[in-house]
C-alpha cells in the first residue's frame, strides 16, 4: 500500500513538472501594419565561454518566456571553462540548433568579439563560422565577420569596467562606422545607456536591448529586456533585413524605446478605441472607451489644454483593461467642432534622451 501511494505521488509530481516545463508565456506586443513584431534577445552566454548553462537551456528559457528569436554569443577570446570544455567556437550554436528548430525558436548564429576599449566588445550576428573570427587584429576579425554577412553591434557602451568616467565614442568607432563594420548599438544592457540612445538616433544605428545573461534566467514577474524586431516575415532572413533597415525598438520593464515612426503605430495598434460620436457641447461630458490589448501600461500626460474642452492631465491605459477617457465641454467653441483632438505624451515611450513619444487622439464630435 505504501509503495502504491509513493508511486502515485511520484507520478503526480512528474506530471506537474512536465506541465510546468511545457508552459509557454505569451508576450502581447502587437504587430504593426506591414510587419510582424518579433521578440528577440541577441546577447547571451553559455559554458562555452563565461556562462554557467548548457546551450539548450538558453533555447528552453526563450521558449518558456515567449521569445521568437535568440542569438547565443559566446566570447571568441574569453573562455574560462576550457579546462573542462574544449571545443571550437561554433559548438554552442550546433548544440542549440536542433532544439531551437523543434521548439520554433529562430536561432541566430553569433559570437562576441571581446577586446579592451576601444573598441570594446562587439557581437557579430548571422555569421557562418565563428572560428574564422579568432584573429589578433580586431579590425581583421570584424572584416571577416562583415564578409560573412554579419550584423555587428557595439555591446554595453556604458559598461563602467571599460568606460568608468564617461561614455565616449572613440575615433575607432568612427572608423568602424565609416567602413561598414558597425551597424547597431546596445541601448539597454543592465540599464538604459543615454549616450547609446543619442548615438543610435544621430548616426542611424539600429537599437538593441539585451540581457547579456550568463547565469540561469528565470523571469517569474515581468519580462526580460529584449529587442522588438519589425520584420516582413518570421524568418532569420526577415530579422536580418529588418535589423539592417533599423526597424527595431527596445522593450524593458514597462518602457519602449525607438523611432517615433515605429513606436507610434505600435502604440495605436495596442488600442481599440470606440467609434461613437461624442456630441460634446458646453457643460456636457463625453466618455471614450479605450481598450488596451497589450502587456504595456501606457502612461499619458496631457501636452496642451483642449480647445473648448477639458481632458485629464494624466491617465494610464492599463494593460488588458478598458479605460474611460472623460472629456468635458467648457465653452461654446467645442459645440461647433466636427473633430476633437487630444494631445498626449507617452511617458513610458522614448524616442530620444528625455524625449517622449507624442500622440494625438482624434474623435468625431458631430
Amino acid at each position: 500500500m505504501i509503495l502504491k501511494k509513493l508511486a502515485v505521488i511520484l507520478f503526480v509530481l512528474f506530471f506537474v513538472y512536465c506541465s510546468n516545463a511545457q508552459s509557454r508565456r505569451v508576450i502581447n506586443i502587437p504587430n504593426i501594419e506591414g510587419y510582424t513584431t518579433l521578440k528577440c534577445d541577441f546577447h547571451m552566454h553559455t559554458v562555452f565561454s563565461d556562462g554557467t548553462v548548457w546551450p539548450t537551456v538558453r533555447v528552453e528559457e526563450a521558449w518558456k518566456e515567449g521569445l521568437d528569436a535568440i542569438a547565443i554569443t559566446d566570447h571568441v577570446e574569453y573562455r574560462p571553462h576550457t579546462v573542462d570544455i574544449n571545443a571550437d567556437h561554433n559548438r554552442s550554436f550546433e548544440i542549440a540548433e536542433p532544439l531551437s528548430k523543434q521548439l520554433g525558436i529562430i536561432l541566430v548564429h553569433g559570437t562576441e568579439i571581446t577586446r579592451s576599449m576601444p573598441p570594446g566588445h562587439l557581437n557579430a550576428l548571422f555569421i557562418s563560422n565563428a572560428n574564422l573570427l579568432e584573429l589578433d587584429d580586431v579590425n581583421d576579425a570584424l572584416k571577416e565577420a562583415r564578409d560573412q554577412g554579419a550584423f555587428i553591434m557595439w555591446n554595453h557602451p556604458c559598461w563602467k569596467v571599460q568606460q568608468p568616467d564617461s561614455t565616449v565614442w572613440w575615433d575607432e568607432h568612427s572608423y568602424l562606422f565609416d567602413n561598414d563594420l558597425l551597424h547597431g548599438i546596445e541601448v539597454y544592457n543592465w540599464g538604459l545607456c543615454p549616450e547609446a540612445l543619442a548615438w543610435a538616433k544621430s548616426k542611424n544605428l539600429t537599437m538593441i536591448g539585451s540581457t547579456d545573461v550568463h547565469d540561469p534566467l528565470d523571469v517569474n514577474d515581468g519580462h526580460r529586456p529584449m529587442t522588438l524586431v519589425f520584420a516582413k516575415s518570421r524568418t532569420q532572413g526577415g530579422i536580418r533585413e529588418a535589423m539592417f533597415s533599423h526597424r527595431t525598438a527596445v522593450y524593458y520593464d514597462n518602457m519602449i524605446v525607438g523611432k517615433s515612426s515605429l513606436i507610434e503605430p505600435l502604440f495605436f495598434a495596442s488600442l481599440k478605441i470606440q467609434k461613437d460620436l461624442l456630441k460634446l457641447s458646453e457643460g456636457t461630458n463625453g466618455v471614450v472607451r479605450i481598450k488596451n490589448d497589450s502587456d504595456v501600461d501606457y502612461e499619458l500626460e496631457l501636452v496642451q489644454p483642449g480647445v473648448g474642452f477639458d481632458a485629464p492631465e494624466n491617465i494610464t491605459l492599463k494593460a488588458h483593461q478598458i479605460t474611460l477617457l472623460t472629456l468635458s465641454g467648457n465653452s461654446t467653441e467645442v459645440s461647433n467642432a466636427a473633430e476633437i483632438n487630444v494631445y498626449y505624451r507617452v511617458l513610458n515611450m522614448l524616442t530620444d534622451v528625455n524625449e517622449n513619444l507624442l500622440v494625438t487622439f482624434t474623435f468625431k464630435n458631430k
